[in-house]
């Protein structure tokens, strides 16, 4: 049984910034039969849930209040990372449009532009395969 690493708020667990879930059946059906590892990086870096909501801005990670969160955003990340080398984990099913997560859309300056989160461009450098779901 591999393990597969997955965004918390797929899986239903209300971790989004707005206290919110994300739920996808599809990501449950993919993983069938595999053992998944549901984390939240911005949780793990030290963010509460709910939260205000963060963008990718001139190499930094703010918050809707203007606050630098991108320490705790590289905190979670770098977590998320040191666990699944850990585990052995090769794949990641993340949140599309994250600043974090996001795989082939991300957050930049409040626009949902193409591009990758911090968490995604992490795991890649470590030659983990990260698929986005909607």
């Amino acid at each position: 049984m591999k393990r597969i690493l997955v965004s918390a708020c797929l899986i239903g667990l209300p971790t989004r910034y707005n206290g919110k879930d994300a739920k996808r059946e599809e990501v449950l059906k993919l993983a069938e039969g595999e053992c998944l590892l549901p984390l939240c990086p911005e949780q793990l870096g030290g963010l509460p849930t709910p939260r205000p909501r963060a963008t990718l801005s001139g190499g930094k990670v703010v918050n809707e209040e203007g606050e630098d969160v991108t320490e705790n955003f590289l905190r979670g990340a770098g977590m998320v990372v040191e666990l699944c080398k850990k585990l052995g984990i090769k794949k990641a099913i993340l949140k599309e449009g994250s600043p974090s997560c996001g795989v082939n859309f991300t957050n930049v300056d409040w626009e949902r532009v193409p591009g990758k989160g911090i968490l995604t461009k992490m795991l890649e450098t470590e030659g983990i395969k990260v698929e986005g779901v909607q």
